[in-house]
């Protein structure tokens, strides 16, 4: 008994350790969005601020350039809720149609969509970018936007995965009743991917939010900026940097983020686990 809980008592006190080491920059950071100017690095290990103020906040919302930060947490939003849109809808009618519809080479297409897998984005970029300057989408949304709704390689898998555990005895019935495919994945397929969809478009939400390459990449104009570039250009290596306020938009970045993932955390533990079971 005794050597048991002295396991438990280890055990919690290494994942609290672990939990703090974690959770410590965010902390940092927060407490920073409240600090005076020459009390950020001039007392690093202090999380409390002794002179707390509100300015960073102030000073950081009017943003550069004439360009507040609403413009570019308007963009981050536009980007990131049509991409998760694109991609939960076209990854999932692929998904139905790779798991359900038999069809010369099917085989062949599902093994193109997991070695896709492998490709880093780095290897991506140049031919894409010279595929969206030959058709003028340099500068736009477009290119950010309109791949998500050609299917995404991991959501596809995810949700074949998940299909996969749905039994086909559902879709003959279905057939036998004279449902075509439509209805089929309508009325039976979908309302059973609840878990796996929602899990699917908070992970492409998450990511789409804090992608930095693709928007660097693709946009010129500040005023098209998402937040993850535009925090970026705040900050200037040649210049003063107004690191307070740096922090503070920072930390309002994190606020999206962290609410979708408080309200829907039951739905990706849900998604993931029963993906991980079903095959």
């Amino acid at each position: 008994m005794k050597r048991k809980t002295l396991n438990t008592i280890i055990y919690y006190t290494v994942v609290t350790l672990i939990a703090i080491f974690m959770v410590y920059p965010a902390l940092w950071m927060l407490s920073s969005s409240f600090k005076q100017p020459w009390e950020i690095f001039g007392d690093i290990l202090n999380l409390i601020p002794k002179e707390p103020t509100l300015n960073n906040y102030k000073e950081g919302w009017q943003g550069f350039g004439g360009i507040t930060f609403a413009t570019f947490f308007k963009n981050s939003f536009i980007i990131a809720g049509l991409n998760t849109i694109g991609t939960v809808i076209s990854s999932t009618i692929v998904a139905y149609g790779l798991s359900r519809i038999p069809f010369p080479g099917r085989r062949i297409i599902f093994t193109t969509v997991i070695l896709t897998l492998m490709l880093p984005m780095q290897v991506q970029i140049v031919p894409r970018y010279i595929l969206f300057s030959k058709i003028g989408w340099i500068n736009t949304f477009y290119p950010l936007i309109v791949p998500a709704f050609l299917g995404g390689p991991f959501f596809i898998f995810m949700v074949m995965q998940f299909i996969r555990g749905i039994p086909k005895e559902l879709d003959e019935s279905a057939f036998i009743d004279g449902a075509d495919r439509i209805k089929i994945f309508y009325h039976i397929i979908l309302p059973n991917l609840k878990p796996v969809i929602t899990t699917a478009a908070i992970f492409a939400f998450y990511w789409t939010w804090n992608d930095f390459m693709g928007p660097l990449v693709y946009l010129n104009s500040p005023e098209k900026y998402p937040v993850s570039v535009a925090l970026r250009a705040f900050s200037d290596p040649s210049a003063v940097t107004n690191w307070g306020a740096v922090f503070a938009m920072s930390t309002l970045s994190l606020i999206p983020v962290l609410v979708i993932f408080v309200l829907f955390q039951k739905y990706i533990v849900q998604g993931v686990t029963t993906t991980g079971l079903r095959g």
